[in-house]
Protein backbone atom coordinates (compact mmCIF):
# COMPACT_ATOMS: atom_id res chain seq x y z
CA UNK A 1 0.00 0.00 0.00
CA UNK A 2 1.38 3.68 -0.96
CA UNK A 3 1.81 5.81 1.71
CA UNK A 4 0.35 9.37 1.23
CA UNK A 5 3.17 12.03 1.71
CA UNK A 6 1.08 15.79 2.19
CA UNK A 7 4.03 18.71 1.54
CA UNK A 8 4.08 22.06 2.03
CA UNK A 9 3.52 24.36 -0.71
CA UNK A 10 6.53 26.76 -0.34
CA UNK A 11 4.07 29.90 0.18
CA UNK A 12 2.72 28.24 2.80
CA UNK A 13 6.52 27.19 4.55
CA UNK A 14 7.63 30.88 3.75
CA UNK A 15 3.90 32.15 6.07
CA UNK A 16 4.95 29.80 8.69
CA UNK A 17 8.32 31.46 8.60
CA UNK A 18 7.23 34.68 8.63
CA UNK A 19 4.62 34.37 11.56
CA UNK A 20 7.16 32.39 13.36
CA UNK A 21 9.38 35.29 13.33
CA UNK A 22 6.58 38.25 13.69
CA UNK A 23 5.69 35.90 17.13
CA UNK A 24 9.67 35.98 17.86
CA UNK A 25 10.07 39.22 17.67
CA UNK A 26 6.92 40.84 19.51
CA UNK A 27 8.09 38.15 22.39
CA UNK A 28 11.50 39.66 22.08
CA UNK A 29 10.00 43.50 22.14
CA UNK A 30 7.84 42.57 24.87
CA UNK A 31 10.73 40.94 26.69
CA UNK A 32 12.74 44.09 26.69
CA UNK A 33 9.61 46.56 27.14
CA UNK A 34 9.21 44.89 30.76
CA UNK A 35 13.23 45.17 31.33
CA UNK A 36 13.29 48.91 31.50
CA UNK A 37 12.01 50.82 34.31
CA UNK A 38 10.06 54.03 34.07
CA UNK A 39 11.55 57.51 34.82
CA UNK A 40 11.43 59.57 37.67
CA UNK A 41 9.41 62.16 35.73
CA UNK A 42 7.14 59.65 33.98
CA UNK A 43 6.68 58.17 37.54
CA UNK A 44 5.30 61.88 38.90
CA UNK A 45 3.38 62.55 35.16
CA UNK A 46 1.46 58.79 36.69
CA UNK A 47 0.84 60.13 39.84
CA UNK A 48 -0.26 63.65 39.02
CA UNK A 49 -2.50 62.49 35.91
CA UNK A 50 -4.00 59.64 38.10
CA UNK A 51 -4.91 62.34 40.79
CA UNK A 52 -6.14 63.97 38.89
CA UNK A 53 -9.00 61.79 37.11
CA UNK A 54 -9.53 60.36 40.74
CA UNK A 55 -10.66 64.13 41.96
CA UNK A 56 -12.74 63.83 39.10
CA UNK A 57 -15.03 61.43 40.47
CA UNK A 58 -14.05 58.38 37.61
CA UNK A 59 -13.37 54.47 39.15
CA UNK A 60 -10.13 53.86 39.51
CA UNK A 61 -10.39 51.14 36.59
CA UNK A 62 -11.80 53.49 33.74
CA UNK A 63 -9.28 55.74 35.55
CA UNK A 64 -6.20 53.85 34.44
CA UNK A 65 -7.92 52.52 30.91
CA UNK A 66 -8.43 56.52 30.01
CA UNK A 67 -4.60 57.10 30.75
CA UNK A 68 -3.21 53.83 28.56
CA UNK A 69 -5.41 54.70 25.51
CA UNK A 70 -3.54 57.66 25.42
CA UNK A 71 -0.16 56.96 26.33
CA UNK A 72 2.56 56.60 23.61
CA UNK A 73 5.24 55.56 25.84
CA UNK A 74 5.25 51.34 25.37
CA UNK A 75 6.50 51.07 28.44
CA UNK A 76 3.72 53.19 30.83
CA UNK A 77 0.79 51.57 28.41
CA UNK A 78 2.32 47.92 29.35
CA UNK A 79 2.33 49.06 33.31
CA UNK A 80 -0.91 50.41 32.44
CA UNK A 81 -2.36 46.98 31.15
CA UNK A 82 -0.20 44.99 33.83
CA UNK A 83 -2.11 47.36 36.88
CA UNK A 84 -5.60 46.99 34.80
CA UNK A 85 -5.24 43.33 34.74
CA UNK A 86 -4.97 43.04 38.39
CA UNK A 87 -7.51 45.58 39.12
CA UNK A 88 -9.82 43.36 37.26
CA UNK A 89 -8.93 40.65 39.43
CA UNK A 90 -9.94 42.12 42.72
CA UNK A 91 -6.79 43.93 43.42
CA UNK A 92 -6.53 47.86 44.39
CA UNK A 93 -4.15 50.09 42.93
CA UNK A 94 -1.42 49.76 45.96
CA UNK A 95 -1.00 45.98 46.34
CA UNK A 96 -0.52 46.38 42.25
CA UNK A 97 2.06 48.44 42.41
CA UNK A 98 3.82 46.39 44.86
CA UNK A 99 4.12 44.01 41.88
CA UNK A 100 6.22 46.05 40.09
CA UNK A 101 9.80 45.04 42.03
CA UNK A 102 12.18 48.44 41.14
CA UNK A 103 9.71 50.82 39.71
CA UNK A 104 7.38 51.83 42.78
CA UNK A 105 8.87 51.95 46.11
CA UNK A 106 7.33 50.56 49.30
CA UNK A 107 7.17 53.90 50.89
CA UNK A 108 4.94 54.69 47.64
CA UNK A 109 2.74 51.87 47.87
CA UNK A 110 2.07 52.17 51.04
CA UNK A 111 0.70 55.70 51.03
CA UNK A 112 -1.43 55.19 48.24
CA UNK A 113 -3.10 51.96 50.31
CA UNK A 114 -3.65 54.53 53.17
CA UNK A 115 -5.12 57.06 51.03
CA UNK A 116 -7.49 54.02 49.78
CA UNK A 117 -8.72 53.53 53.26
CA UNK A 118 -8.85 57.12 54.05
CA UNK A 119 -10.75 57.81 51.13
CA UNK A 120 -8.06 60.51 50.00
CA UNK A 121 -6.05 58.84 47.47
CA UNK A 122 -6.32 61.98 44.98
CA UNK A 123 -4.15 63.77 48.05
CA UNK A 124 -2.03 60.64 48.45
CA UNK A 125 -0.94 60.76 44.39
CA UNK A 126 -0.48 64.35 44.69
CA UNK A 127 1.57 63.84 47.80
CA UNK A 128 3.33 61.01 46.07
CA UNK A 129 4.37 63.25 43.22
CA UNK A 130 5.69 65.90 44.97
CA UNK A 131 8.00 63.66 47.16
CA UNK A 132 9.06 61.86 44.02
CA UNK A 133 9.94 64.54 42.54
CA UNK A 134 11.69 66.62 45.56
CA UNK A 135 13.98 63.45 46.40
CA UNK A 136 15.21 63.03 42.82
CA UNK A 137 15.96 66.71 42.27
CA UNK A 138 18.37 66.42 44.95
CA UNK A 139 19.84 63.59 43.78
CA UNK A 140 20.17 64.86 40.60
CA UNK A 141 21.93 67.92 41.97
CA UNK A 142 24.77 65.48 43.84
CA UNK A 143 25.24 63.65 40.45
CA UNK A 144 25.36 67.26 38.91
CA UNK A 145 27.88 68.31 41.42
CA UNK A 146 29.92 65.09 40.65
CA UNK A 147 30.19 64.98 36.69
CA UNK A 148 32.57 68.62 36.50
CA UNK A 149 35.27 67.03 39.19
CA UNK A 150 34.55 63.43 37.54
CA UNK A 151 35.41 64.38 34.01
CA UNK A 152 38.01 67.17 35.17
CA UNK A 153 39.99 63.96 36.91
CA UNK A 154 39.47 61.83 33.94
CA UNK A 155 40.97 63.86 31.62
CA UNK A 156 43.89 64.20 33.82
CA UNK A 157 44.37 60.79 34.38
CA UNK A 158 44.09 60.36 30.39
CA UNK A 159 46.69 63.16 29.89
CA UNK A 160 49.24 61.29 32.60
CA UNK A 161 48.90 58.35 30.65
CA UNK A 162 49.61 59.43 27.16
CA UNK A 163 52.20 62.25 28.37
CA UNK A 164 53.37 58.83 30.14
CA UNK A 165 53.84 56.13 27.30
CA UNK A 166 53.82 58.44 24.28
CA UNK A 167 55.23 61.73 24.71
CA UNK A 168 57.86 61.30 27.96
CA UNK A 169 59.68 57.74 25.77
CA UNK A 170 60.49 60.05 22.52
CA UNK A 171 61.63 62.26 24.45
CA UNK A 172 63.80 60.88 26.61
CA UNK A 173 65.85 59.47 23.46
CA UNK A 174 67.45 62.33 22.46
CA UNK A 175 69.33 62.49 26.07
CA UNK A 176 71.88 59.17 25.72
CA UNK A 177 73.14 57.74 28.68
CA UNK A 178 70.60 57.31 30.85
CA UNK A 179 72.73 57.47 34.11
CA UNK A 180 73.93 60.84 34.18
CA UNK A 181 70.57 62.16 34.02
CA UNK A 182 69.32 64.31 36.56
CA UNK A 183 67.69 62.42 39.35
CA UNK A 184 64.21 63.97 38.68
CA UNK A 185 64.35 62.55 34.70
CA UNK A 186 65.63 59.50 35.93
CA UNK A 187 62.24 58.68 37.94
CA UNK A 188 60.60 60.49 35.08
CA UNK A 189 61.93 57.94 32.61
CA UNK A 190 61.41 54.87 35.09
CA UNK A 191 58.01 55.66 35.80
CA UNK A 192 57.27 56.01 31.95
CA UNK A 193 59.24 52.49 31.62
CA UNK A 194 56.31 50.99 34.20
CA UNK A 195 53.51 52.83 32.27
CA UNK A 196 54.34 51.27 28.84
CA UNK A 197 55.56 47.93 29.75
CA UNK A 198 52.72 47.21 32.33
CA UNK A 199 49.98 49.50 31.29
CA UNK A 200 47.51 46.38 30.59
CA UNK A 201 48.40 45.27 34.39
CA UNK A 202 47.36 48.66 35.73
CA UNK A 203 44.10 48.49 33.89
CA UNK A 204 43.49 44.24 35.06
CA UNK A 205 44.40 45.77 38.83
CA UNK A 206 41.65 48.77 38.37
CA UNK A 207 39.07 46.31 36.89
CA UNK A 208 39.79 44.00 39.91
CA UNK A 209 39.71 46.59 42.43
CA UNK A 210 36.07 47.43 41.62
CA UNK A 211 35.37 43.79 41.49
CA UNK A 212 36.62 43.57 44.61
CA UNK A 213 34.84 46.10 46.56
CA UNK A 214 31.29 45.38 44.45
CA UNK A 215 31.35 42.01 45.86
CA UNK A 216 32.47 43.52 49.33
CA UNK A 217 29.54 45.70 49.09
CA UNK A 218 27.38 42.72 48.88
CA UNK A 219 27.51 41.62 52.13
CA UNK A 220 26.23 42.84 54.78
CA UNK A 221 29.34 43.34 56.59
CA UNK A 222 31.30 44.73 53.99
CA UNK A 223 27.53 47.43 52.82
CA UNK A 224 27.49 48.86 56.31
CA UNK A 225 31.43 49.46 56.22
CA UNK A 226 31.31 51.32 52.76
CA UNK A 227 28.27 53.28 53.60
CA UNK A 228 30.37 53.96 56.92
CA UNK A 229 32.89 55.33 55.28
CA UNK A 230 30.97 56.97 52.89
CA UNK A 231 29.83 59.20 55.20
CA UNK A 232 32.86 60.11 56.57
CA UNK A 233 34.18 61.71 53.44
CA UNK A 234 36.16 64.86 54.00
CA UNK A 235 34.15 66.96 51.47
CA UNK A 236 30.91 64.67 50.53
CA UNK A 237 30.51 63.14 53.86
CA UNK A 238 28.60 65.92 55.29
CA UNK A 239 26.78 66.53 52.01
CA UNK A 240 25.37 63.06 51.94
CA UNK A 241 24.51 62.84 55.49
CA UNK A 242 21.93 65.99 54.66
CA UNK A 243 21.10 63.98 51.70
CA UNK A 244 20.13 61.33 53.44
CA UNK A 245 18.34 63.58 56.71
CA UNK A 246 16.40 65.20 54.03
CA UNK A 247 14.89 61.52 52.36
CA UNK A 248 14.49 60.19 55.74
CA UNK A 249 12.48 63.42 56.64
CA UNK A 250 10.34 63.84 53.80
CA UNK A 251 9.53 60.29 53.69
CA UNK A 252 8.63 60.17 57.25
CA UNK A 253 6.52 62.93 57.55
CA UNK A 254 4.53 62.08 54.26
CA UNK A 255 3.74 58.83 56.06
CA UNK A 256 2.84 59.72 59.00
CA UNK A 257 0.70 62.52 57.81
CA UNK A 258 -0.63 60.14 55.23
CA UNK A 259 -2.17 58.14 58.67
CA UNK A 260 0.49 55.04 58.94
CA UNK A 261 1.61 53.91 62.23
CA UNK A 262 5.08 55.84 63.31
CA UNK A 263 6.56 52.29 63.85
CA UNK A 264 5.27 51.05 60.29
CA UNK A 265 6.53 54.34 58.93
CA UNK A 266 10.06 53.96 60.00
CA UNK A 267 10.52 50.50 58.63
CA UNK A 268 9.07 51.52 55.47
CA UNK A 269 12.01 54.92 55.37
CA UNK A 270 14.84 51.95 56.65
CA UNK A 271 14.50 50.98 53.20
CA UNK A 272 14.48 54.44 51.73
CA UNK A 273 17.35 56.18 53.02
CA UNK A 274 19.36 53.66 50.85
CA UNK A 275 22.55 53.87 53.19
CA UNK A 276 22.86 50.67 55.69
CA UNK A 277 24.28 52.81 58.79
CA UNK A 278 21.27 54.36 58.88
CA UNK A 279 19.13 51.94 57.87
CA UNK A 280 20.04 49.89 61.26
CA UNK A 281 19.86 52.92 63.23
CA UNK A 282 16.48 53.71 62.27
CA UNK A 283 15.72 49.76 62.69
CA UNK A 284 16.52 50.40 66.64
CA UNK A 285 14.50 53.76 66.57
CA UNK A 286 11.90 51.51 65.47
CA UNK A 287 12.68 49.38 68.46
CA UNK A 288 12.40 51.67 70.52
CA UNK A 289 9.24 53.24 69.74
CA UNK A 290 8.03 49.48 69.95
CA UNK A 291 8.86 50.13 73.99
CA UNK A 292 7.64 53.44 74.21
CA UNK A 293 10.35 55.46 73.60
CA UNK A 294 9.56 58.53 72.48
CA UNK A 295 12.02 59.42 68.80
CA UNK A 296 13.29 62.72 70.01
CA UNK A 297 15.02 60.76 73.06
CA UNK A 298 16.28 57.44 71.07
CA UNK A 299 17.76 60.25 69.12
CA UNK A 300 19.34 61.89 71.08
CA UNK A 301 22.82 62.60 71.63
CA UNK A 302 23.57 59.73 68.39
CA UNK A 303 25.98 61.50 65.96
CA UNK A 304 23.81 60.61 63.38
CA UNK A 305 21.43 62.79 63.80
CA UNK A 306 22.14 66.49 64.82
CA UNK A 307 20.92 68.16 67.59
CA UNK A 308 18.52 70.89 65.59
CA UNK A 309 17.01 68.21 63.99
CA UNK A 310 16.64 66.19 67.82
CA UNK A 311 15.07 69.29 69.42
CA UNK A 312 12.61 69.83 66.47
CA UNK A 313 11.43 66.62 66.37
CA UNK A 314 11.20 66.86 70.66
CA UNK A 315 8.90 69.87 69.77
CA UNK A 316 6.86 68.15 66.94
CA UNK A 317 5.73 65.21 69.08
CA UNK A 318 4.94 67.80 72.25
CA UNK A 319 2.86 69.41 69.90
CA UNK A 320 1.21 67.04 68.49
CA UNK A 321 2.45 68.07 64.76
CA UNK A 322 4.82 65.64 63.84
CA UNK A 323 4.51 65.49 60.27
CA UNK A 324 4.76 69.35 59.60
CA UNK A 325 8.03 69.56 61.83
CA UNK A 326 9.40 67.09 59.77
CA UNK A 327 8.62 68.36 56.64
CA UNK A 328 9.80 71.76 57.86
CA UNK A 329 13.40 70.15 59.03
CA UNK A 330 13.42 68.09 54.99
CA UNK A 331 12.95 71.84 53.25
CA UNK A 332 15.47 72.85 55.68
CA UNK A 333 17.91 69.94 54.68
CA UNK A 334 17.16 70.58 50.54
CA UNK A 335 18.42 74.24 51.36
CA UNK A 336 21.37 72.85 52.84
CA UNK A 337 22.17 70.27 50.17
CA UNK A 338 21.83 73.35 47.65
CA UNK A 339 24.15 75.34 49.66
CA UNK A 340 26.81 72.59 50.20
CA UNK A 341 26.96 71.68 46.22
CA UNK A 342 27.71 75.49 45.72
CA UNK A 343 30.19 75.61 48.64
CA UNK A 344 31.83 72.48 47.34
CA UNK A 345 31.67 73.51 43.56
CA UNK A 346 33.54 76.72 44.40
CA UNK A 347 36.36 74.23 46.29
CA UNK A 348 36.93 71.41 44.07
CA UNK A 349 37.84 73.70 41.12
CA UNK A 350 41.27 75.47 42.52
CA UNK A 351 42.04 72.34 43.91
CA UNK A 352 41.94 70.43 40.74
CA UNK A 353 43.66 73.04 38.95
CA UNK A 354 46.57 72.99 41.38
CA UNK A 355 46.90 69.29 41.48
CA UNK A 356 47.10 69.19 37.34
CA UNK A 357 49.34 71.90 37.38
CA UNK A 358 51.34 70.34 40.13
CA UNK A 359 51.21 66.61 38.43
CA UNK A 360 52.40 68.71 34.75
CA UNK A 361 55.04 71.01 36.61
CA UNK A 362 56.66 67.91 37.60
CA UNK A 363 56.66 66.24 34.22
CA UNK A 364 58.09 69.18 32.98
CA UNK A 365 60.85 69.78 34.96
CA UNK A 366 61.51 66.61 34.57
CA UNK A 367 62.18 66.77 30.49
CA UNK A 368 63.57 70.37 30.21
CA UNK A 369 65.78 70.28 33.38
CA UNK A 370 68.49 67.72 31.43
CA UNK A 371 67.93 69.76 28.44
CA UNK A 372 68.93 73.61 30.35
CA UNK A 373 71.30 71.16 31.57
CA UNK A 374 72.89 70.35 28.14
CA UNK A 375 72.68 73.77 26.93
CA UNK A 376 74.70 75.22 29.98
CA UNK A 377 77.41 72.44 29.18
CA UNK A 378 77.35 73.97 25.20
CA UNK A 379 77.68 77.44 26.10
CA UNK A 380 80.32 76.40 28.60
CA UNK A 381 82.44 74.54 26.30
Amino acid sequence: MEELIIQDTPQEVTNHDKKTSAFSLEAIDAWLIKQQKITTKQKVIFFRLLATMVNAGLPMLKSLTILQKQEPNPILENIYTTIIDQIKWGKNLSNALRNFDGMFTDAEASIIESGEKTGRLNTALLQLADQVEKVSSISNKIKGALIYPAAIVVVMIASIMVLMTLVVPKLVEMFGDKSKLPPLTQFLMTLSDFFVGYWWAMIIAFVAIIIAVSIWKKTETGRYQFDGLLIKLPIFGPLLKKVILSKFARVLSNLISSGISIVESLRIVSDVVDNDVYRQRILVLREDVKRGVKIGESLEDDHLFPEMLVQMIKVGEETAKLDSIILKIADFYDEEVDTSINAINKSLEPIIIVVMAVVVGFIAVGIMQPIMNLSETIENA
